[in-house]
Order: C-alpha cells, then structure tokens, then sequence
C-alpha cells in the first residue's frame, strides 16, 4: 500500500492504535529535547515517576530561554537542569551554545526518527524528515520514562510546491503565505507534508523555517523529505552516517492537498497582533519602525544572518533604529567571526546578542512605548516582546536588514542585486558546551536553589463538579495570554504558587484574585483555546488555582492534552450558539460519571442544560478521573 511520509515513519514507530484519521495512536519517540523555561519543571516530574535512568535513544537538555541572569532564579536552574542531566542520562547543552532547534538540526537530528520535545517548534527537524512534534512537559517526561507517546491520528495535507524563488523572496515569505492562506487554526489536527519539484530548490535551513513555523498555523508537525539535499547538509555537519532516504510513494495518499507557485510570491510580512494576518511588504512599506530584531530558531542560521552582513556591508543602520542579531547558536557565530562578518555587522551599528532565543520570548530587548518592532521571528502575539502597546511585524530577514537601512519597513527588491551565499561544503564542528552524561550517576548530587518548589499533589475527580464561571473568553486565546513569557515571569517557572499570581496578567488581572477568593470555578473560551506555546504552566497554574473545567468551542492540540494531564476537564459545546447563554457569575454544575456519554452543562441559576462534548478516549477518561497523568503513571 502506498503511504505518505508521515504513515511511514508513524508505522514504524507505532505502539498501538491505527494509523486513521481521528484514532487515538501510540508511538514510540527515539529523542527529546527540552529547554530551561520547560524544562525545569520536565525534569521534576520525571524525577517523580521515580525512573532511574532515561529510556530513549538520545535526549538532551538546552538552556536558550531563561538566560538573561537579573536574579539568582536562572542560574540556579541550569544548575539543577545540568545535575539532573548528568544523573539520569541526558545530555546537556550549556548556557550560550545557542538556541535548541537550531543546534538539534546542525547536531542532532536523524531523518525518519521521532522527537518530542517540550517546545512547540520542535518541528523545526521536519526540514530534515523527521517527525518532530511539541509537546506538553508531561509527555515529554514519560517519554524519557519509557512511555509512547499519545496522540489523534492527524489527517495529513500535502503542500505541492513548484515553481522557483524570484529573486529576495525567501522560504519565510513562503511559509507567510502559506498562514495568510489558512490562519492560525488551518494545521490543527494535521501534519503538513511539503513535497512538489520545487522542494529540490530549497536547502535544510530554510526547510526548517518552514516546518519551525508550521506551530503557527496549529499542525501537530511539518516534514519534508530526506533526499539528496538532506544528505549534503547532514555532510556537511560531518554527520552523513545518519542519512536515510525518505519520501512519499508516488500514489500516497493525502486528505487534503495545496499547491503554491514560488514563483509568484512576493516578499511578505505579517502584521499585528497574529502570524496569519499578512500581506505584502509593499502594502505596508515606508512605514516608520522603531527596532530590528533578527534571529529566533526560525531565521537565525549561518545562510540567514551571512544574508544580513552581505546586505548590511558598508552601510550604517538608520540612526532611529536599534537593530539586534540572536545568533541561532554557537556554530553560527563562530563562522561568522572567522570569516570576517561578525566585524561587519558590528561595523554597521549591530548589537550582537547573545546565541539564546532572547527578545522572541520577551528575554530583553524590549521595545520602546507605542513602538513598533520588525522581527524575524514566529510569533507577534501582544506582550509578547515585553511592551504591551508595541505593534511587532514579522517578516524575513531580507526584509529586516533592508527595513533597518531605511528606518522603514522596506521592500528588499529595491536593494539591487541580491547577494549570494554559498552553502559551506564543511560547517565548523565544536561540541565541547555539550556535556554528556555521568559515567558514575550515582555520584551526582542534583542541585536544588529555592525557587525550585516541589510538585503540588493532586487528587482524583469528585464525581460532581461546582462552581461559579470565572472567565469568559474569545477566540484565539494563546498561551500567552494565559501565562504570559518575559524577563519577569519565565523565571518562575519552577514555582508554580509564585508563578500563578501572573496568570492572565495581560488581559484579566483580577483573575488571580478572583479564583483565590472562589477556591477555583470554570473558564469558558471560543475557538482554538490555548494555541501558541506548549508551556504546560498555562494548564499548571489553572489546576493550582482550582480550575476544575474549561468550556470552549474547540483547543489547541498541545494546550487540550495538557489540560487532560493536568486534572482539567477539557470540554467542547455541542452548539456553538450555548456559548452565547454562559455568562461570568454563573453557578453550574457537572455530573463527572457522565464522562462515558452524554455530557450537560446544568447552568443552576438559568434552570437549564447545556450539551456538551468531552471527546475523550478511555486513555484520557482515566487520567482525568485519577487527577491526572502524574498520579495515573506513578499508580
């Protein structure tokens, strides 16, 4: 039978179920990642499943995120992160050796394998043909116990690419114009396949930028093909032993299908307050910016950041511009200081930033008031950048260079020539800031500072559920709204208590407040609940505040499974037009023995009923009614 690539790699990884659309499935994951804003509280609830030794083939712990040291709070995290490491079989990627996506494609990342990592853009391997999918902490933490890892079997969408790039039109205008034409919710419940005879066109780095920013859009993954272009770059990373030919079989099938001609686009960015609300540059060109960032795991590479000395060379950034560079790791900025860029970018009034995901996750740099950013980066939600009213463009880094000559968003056509970039046939190979693990684990003492809090106990689900509705919210709530990222808040992330007083900060300060002096209650949302982030916190905090349920219309794949590990019942109206009926302040009420079948709603103060859907699998139904997967797994 013909498959896809997706169905190929699934099926030789599969544990249980079957590889159909819309059925629960169970694979087996080869490696992990993690980084410090997750990883923290990964590494406590693999310590609480009381397993001696990690069980996957490879698994890795980063620091990328929390790194800008204002307290002891960071430091004292990697501390802990690097002793767990070393005792229980990770290894350890130090503070500065860059960002996780980017170091796992140069590194580590095995074509027809499967990651999971504790990041929603751990599909940044796909553009080395590897099933990488995001994931709540949790399931990070019982795959390096052992465990598969759960899932919805994804209907797959193939984007048929053909057609040639046109000159200073890139692989990020690509993927910009892919989310202008199916939004932010267009990948959920699927697994985006890039195939068509143009794929032979475009290199690995800009693959992953392409499938780094498929999280965007809501696709469990994105993957393209291992062929020979794989197999050059993996080369030259002098890792070519691990290459392995896969594609789709000629008559795969596929639920859905889309083809884009590259040569028709144009150079593109995405506008405020979301990465799907794009248009061209020239529809917004000459207007006045305030800050250039480039960088992110999305457009940090050797290519991407030679691109913007070659641009930048003998030219000065506009005086009201401040522009930064995040080097995407360690690699990248050795290269560039070899051969003579890094000067030239400093030449031209560049601030060079450390090799961390900095300002994308609101670590610095935050722009001034009423400000307006351009960035490389994938996300431009609000807050995001540590300025609340700043208007943050995203756009290519062809765009962003250009754009900080001229002190507006400009069109990088009207820069002449474009230059050209020759890909390395070797790439500079130093893995001494990757710290393998304990050869004598039982020497390892682990490292806790006092911001590091235990886990909190659960307990199982009482088989009636009250309270009054606390929230109600729209669509398209992210998990930065809920749990907002930054300076202030990611170092928290360890101490779920502190941590909980920011929840909804941006758009509902009094929630905390209100869900203290309630002892917990109901969220009601609309669609796509919970999209953006996989930071499991934003399920975390709800549960430690005494959310018993969240109403929505739908959620967000990795959001919906955190809620479910968490002990949150995630529950879907039958009727979109019952979510108009619920109003804050309502008393309800929820018969949780109806989990097996037909769900209502008893809305206590209106005298009637509300249908609901849980659409849970046994799996899930058992997990919640145990209080969730920590107390499911550890019994």
């Amino acid at each position: 039978m013909s498959k896809n690539i997706a169905e190929k790699i699934i099926e030789k990884h599969l544990v249980s179920g079957r590889i159909e659309a819309g059925q629960e499935i169970a694979v087996s994951v080869d490696q992990t990642l993690t980084q410090d804003a997750t990883g923290t509280m990964v590494y406590l609830q693999f310590e609480a499943l009381n397993v001696h030794r990690l069980k996957t083939k490879f698994s890795i712990s980063y620091v990328d995120h929390n790194t800008l040291q204002t307290g002891f709070e960071n430091a004292d995290d990697h501390r802990f992160l690097q002793s767990m490491a070393a005792k229980y079989g990770a290894y350890f990627s130090r503070p500065g050796n860059g960002i996780c996506h980017q170091i796992h494609l140069e590194r580590f990342g095995v074509p027809g394998q499967t990651l999971l990592g504790s990041d929603s853009h751990t599909p940044n391997c796909g553009g080395l043909g590897m099933l990488a999918v995001g994931a709540g902490g949790l399931d990070v933490a019982l795959a390096m116990a052992g465990h598969p890892f759960y899932m919805t079997m994804p209907k797959i969408l193939l984007i048929r690419l053909i057609g040639k790039l046109r000159s200073w039109v890139t692989a990020k205008d690509l993927i910009l114009e892919v989310l202008r034409q199916l939004s932010v919710k267009g990948g959920v419940g699927k697994i985006i396949e890039y195939g068509g005879p143009a794929i032979k066109s475009l290199s690995v780095p800009q693959r992953a930028t392409i499938t780094n920013m498929g999280a965007e859009l809501g696709a469990t993954t994105s993957l393209f093909p291992s062929d020979e272009v794989t197999r050059s770059f993996l080369k030259s990373q002098k890792r070519e032993g691990c290459w392995v030919p896969l594609e789709a079989d000629p008559s795969a099938f596929y639920h859905e299908e889309l083809e884009i001609d590259l040569g028709k686009l144009e150079p593109m960015i995405a506008k405020p307050p979301s990465p799907d609300n794009v248009c061209r540059v020239q529809d917004v060109e000459g207007m006045k910016i305030d800050q250039v960032a480039i960088g992110s795991c999305t457009n940090s590479s050797y290519h991407n950041l030679m691109k913007v000395s070659e641009i930048l060379k003998n030219r000065m950034v506009h005086p009201q511009v401040s522009l930064v560079i995040s080097p995407g790791s360690r690699q990248v900025l050795q290269m560039l200081s070899l051969n003579g860029s890094l000067s030239g970018l400093i030449k031209a009034g560049a601030r060079i930033l450390e090799c961390a995901c900095g300002p994308c996750i609101g670590m610095g740099q935050a722009p001034p008031t009423s400000g307006i950013s351009l960035r490389t980066f994938n996300r431009n939600f609000m807050g995001r950048s540590g300025t609340q009213d700043v208007q943050v463009f995203l756009a290519g880094v062809e765009t962003a260079a250009a754009s900080a000559l001229a002190g507006v968003i400009a069109d990088p056509r009207k820069m002449g020539i474009e230059p050209t970039i020759p890909i390395p046939e070797t790439f500079f190979i130093d893995d001494t800031m990757i710290i393998p693990p304990s050869s004598d684990p039982d020497q390892v003492e682990i490292i806790r500072g006092p911001n590091i809090q235990p886990l909190s106990e659960t307990k199982s689900l009482d088989d009636t559920l009250t309270g009054k509705i606390l929230l109600k919210l729209g669509d398209d709530i992210t998990t930065d709204h809920i749990i907002p990222a930054g300076a202030k808040i990611l170092p928290l992330r360890s101490n779920i208590p502190a941590i909980s007083k920011h929840i909804f900060e941006a758009i509902y300060p009094e929630f905390y407040r209100r869900a203290k002096q309630a002892q917990g209650g109901f969220i009601v949302a609309g669609i796509n609940y919970g999209q953006g982030s996989s930071r499991e916190h934003a399920a975390l905090t709800c549960r430690y505040l005494g959310i018993k349920a969240v109403l929505a219309k739908t959620f967000a794949r990795i959001h919906r499974a955190n809620l479910i590990n968490s002990g949150i019942l995630p529950l879907i109206f039958v009727d979109d037009n019952d979510y108009d009926k619920i109003m804050v302040g309502d008393d309800i009420k929820i018969d949780v023995r109806l989990l097996n079948g037909g769900m209502k709603v008893q809305l206590i103060n209106q005298d009637c009923d509300i249908a609901i859907s849980n659409n849970l699998t046994d799996r899930e139904m058992m997990i919640l009614k145990k209080g969730g997967a920590l107390a499911y797994f550890k019994n």
